[in-house]
């Protein structure tokens, strides 16, 4: 499945030293293999999903926007389906930063 990766994601792993980076490598393939693991968030930010996830006793939030459910039953299309990178971040302001990231 193909990664599309917003410029906010980019920039946090970037930055971020390389075990963080590999973690994080980790949990975006896992998020590949099954879209759907995230939990779904409703209101403002509808459609989302974020994967929370564990480091160095951190907690850190994926937030994604995978394929829609018709899409991935349609086993023709899997290998042309992309899922969306938004945002990698610790939780402070997390969801505040991704509202205004998606009205620009």
């Amino acid at each position: 499945m193909r990664r599309n990766y917003k410029k906010p994601f980019e920039q946090f792993v970037k930055k971020a030293h390389k075990p963080l980076q590999l973690a994080i490598e980790d949990q975006v393939e896992a998020i590949c293999e099954t879209p759907l693991i995230g939990e779904p968030k409703t209101g403002d930010l509808s459609g989302f999903y974020v994967w929370k996830f564990r480091f160095n006793q951190q907690q850190y939030l994926i937030a994604y926007l995978p394929p829609t459910k018709e899409q991935l039953g349609d086993a023709t299309l899997i290998e042309f389906l992309g899922i969306d990178f938004y945002k990698v971040d610790t939780h402070e302001n997390f969801y505040n930063e991704l509202k205004r990231y998606v009205r620009n």
